[in-house]
Formats: structure tokens, C-alpha cells, sequence
């Protein structure tokens, strides 16, 4: 494998068959006795998809078109 121009690197489908790396999994680089490490995210996939509304769940109180105003900032 080589590093692309903007630093990128693609994982080989066997690999990516093999751990379980989807389109958007969340993934980190870890640096471990001088060797690069990639670890597949510990998160489950439906919270990070979700993290964006975390602010909103707060305001259960408030009307369905009330929510989507503020998403719009009216």
C-alpha cells in the first residue's frame, strides 16, 4: 500500500471483510512501541450517527414544529 496524496490510505477488502470496517465506521490511529495502529471505533454505530442531537434531547417538552424551527434557526 502506498500513502496518497493527502495522506489517505485504502484498507483492502479482505481486511475490511475480515474486522468489520463499513462505509463510515469511525476509526483511530494509535501509536503503540513505535509501531502505527488502526483500531476499529469501540462506539456503537447508531450513537455516533446520532451525537449531532444529543443537544436537543433536553427539549422533549417542546412541539415537533418548535424543534424544527430551531434546526432551521428561525
Amino acid at each position: 500500500m502506498r500513502i496518497g496524496e493527502r495522506g489517505q490510505v485504502t484498507i483492502p477488502k479482505k481486511l475490511r471483510e475480515k474486522y468489520g470496517l463499513e462505509l463510515h465506521d469511525e476509526v483511530a490511529f494509535l501509536e503503540r512501541r513505535g509501531e502505527l495502529i488502526l483500531q476499529k471505533s469501540t462506539a456503537p454505530q447508531e450513537e455516533s450517527r446520532f451525537r449531532k442531537w444529543i443537544g436537543y434531547l433536553g427539549r422533549m417538552d417542546a412541539s415537533v414544529d418548535e424543534l424544527i424551527e430551531d434546526l432551521r434557526g428561525r
